[in-house]
This record gives C-alpha cells, structure tokens and sequence, in this order.
C-alpha cells in the first residue's frame, strides 16, 4: 500500500515542478520586463534557469533529506537525458542546424565545465570546496555568456527576434510577482513530493538512490527541456533548441551538481565516473562530431536515432545491473 503512495506522490511531484516552473519562468520574465531588462538577458538568465529549476530544486531537496546521491545522480542523469533523449527526439521530429556561433560559444563552455567536474569528482568525493568551485563557475559562466550574447547582438533585429521568442503574456507587476512566488513554492513542495516518492520506491525495490537520480527523476526532470527543444524546432528556432540543451547541461553540472556538494558533502560511487559520466561525455562528443562534420553544421535523423539507441542502451544497463543487484 505505501508503494502506491510513492508512486503518486511521484507522479504529483513531477506535475506541480512542470506546473511551478512555468510560473516561476513567466512571473520572472515579467518582473524583469517591467523594469526594463533586455528581453536577450531574460531568454539567456531567466529562461535558461527556469528550464534548470527543477534539477536544482530536486537535488537540493534531496541533500536536505541526507539523499545527495539522488541529486548526484540526478545532475548526471539529466545532462545524459538531454542530450540521449530530448535531443534524440527533437530530431527525429525534425533535422537541426547548428549555427557557427554556437560552436565558438556554448559547445566550448560545455566541454569546459564537463572537464572540471571530471577533474573534481576523480577523488570519488563531492566536498563543500568543490560546491564552492562548482557555484563559482556557475557565475562566471552565466555573466560570461550574457557579455558574450550582448556583444553578438548589436543590431535591433536581432533584440527583436529575441524579444518575440521569450515573450511572455503582459502582466502587470503585482501579478508578475504572485506568479513568480507561487511558482517558487510549488517548485519548492513538487520537488519534496518527488524525493520522497522516488526514494521511497528505491528502498522498497533495493534499487541505490543513484540510479533513481540517474533514470525516473532525471527523464522527470528533463521534461520542460523537451517541451521547449520540440517546440523551438517545430518553430525554425534551431539555435534556441541547441542552446536549451547546451545551456541546461551547463546549468545542470555547475548548478545542479553544486546542490549536494554545499548541503551534504559525501563520497560518490565508483560507477558515477567509469559508467555515467562516461556516458554523458560520450553522448556530447557525438553531438559535437555530428553537428562539426554535418553539411553546413546540420545534424539529421540518423544522428538522433543513434544518440538515441545509446541512450536506450545506457537504460538497459542500468535496469539489468539493478536487476542483478536485487537477486544477488
């Protein structure tokens, strides 16, 4: 009977984080609109962060709730979801096209950010100074890759097209800021639901937190990236369904991963490097091989369709290691 109390209160948990960050993204949008701030911050910040919350918000919850092998996993998981799942799928709906200024910006910072978080969880340890260095480059990377926006951006064209895109419906400041704190709040209560529920059944099925973080809540978790990529895609919008994913990654490693490093620092599993992480840089160096050897940087269904059988391959794994782990 309790079994089913999780599973509810996983499935309401990954309703109201969907639900919540919607309000969370529509009420900030609109705050910062009102008082004047570039509509091209607000897409690379606000937006950016918004489709980012949940993992935050999850990972978070779940060190509080001396669960950071959950929010571990869930970092990794959902860079390896972005990428093996709504990426995957985002071309089969249609073929990407990678703009030459993505290659100079946003797959450079990836790769960055990827090798740090190599170099410091080698040790097979994620401490308080490695949250400090993971909440730091987060900074940097995020005033870093605004300046870098802005000065790409110079004529009013270009302010406009971004304008049109993260445009949210007009609202008037007092309800900007309801949006924005109810939004917070049903991040807040979705993510405690969807901890407890998922490490509720990890414990019932002797499955390890880490592969709960890895699968059910990072595929959760990386659902308003799949909205967003699909939608952006079907729209011609291809720089904004590359950016998403590579920006989220970027969100997910520094921001995400930082969470359990700050609130509960612990020792990581052996697997998390020579399985998961090597999937997840796997899964990039495809990408990035796809869209440098594409004609004219285009990445076609072929290329999701294999990111894709990697990613189903990684499941795979993963369900019969946990099926071994729970007869032995």
């Amino acid at each position: 009977m309790l079994t089913i109390y999780y599973i509810i209160a996983l499935i309401l948990g990954f309703i109201v984080l969907l639900w919540g960050a919607d309000r969370f993204v529509e009420g900030a949008a609109n705050i910062a609109r009102n008082f004047g701030v570039s509509p091209l911050i607000i897409g690379l910040t606000i937006v950016g962060l918004g489709t980012s919350a949940p993992e935050i918000l999850v990972s978070a919850q779940a060190a509080f709730d001396n669960s950071p092998a959950l929010g571990i996993g869930n970092a990794i998981g959902s860079n390896i979801a972005n990428i093996g799942m709504v990426l995957s799928i985002t071309l089969l709906v249609t073929p990407l096209t990678v703009n030459s200024d993505t290659f100079k910006r946003e797959f450079p910072i990836l790769a960055t950010v990827t090798v740090l978080a190599l170099i410091l969880l080698w040790d097979q340890h994620l401490g308080y100074s490695d949250g400090i260095v993971l909440l730091a480059g987060f900074v940097i990377t995020l005033f870093g890759m605004a300046s870098l926006a802005i000065k790409s951006s110079k004529s009013s064209a270009s302010e406009n097209k971004f304008d049109s895109e993260y445009s949210q419906p007009i609202m008037a400041t007092k309800i900007a800021i309801l949006n924005f704190i109810v939004g917070l709040f049903a991040l807040l209560i979705g993510s405690k639901a969807l901890v407890w529920g998922a490490t509720g059944i990890a414990v019932i099925l002797g499955v390890s937190e880490l592969i709960i973080g890895l699968t059910i809540v990072a595929i959760g978790t990386s659902l308003p990236e799949l909205a967003a990529s699909v939608v952006s895609a079907l729209k011609n919008q291809h720089d904004i369904a590359i950016g998403n994913i590579l920006g989220s990654n970027v969100f997910n490693i520094l921001a995400v991963l930082a969470m359990p490093a700050l609130i509960m620092p612990s020792a990581t599993d052996n697997a998390l490097l020579q399985r998961d992480f090597a999937v997840m840089a796997l899964l990039f160096i495809m990408l990035f091989v796809f869209a440098r050897f594409g004609k004219a940087g285009r990445i076609g269904r072929s290329a999701g369709t294999l990111m894709l059988l990697v990613y189903i391959t990684y499941n795979s794994l993963l369900a019969y290691q946990s099926t071994v782990g729970i007869v032995a």
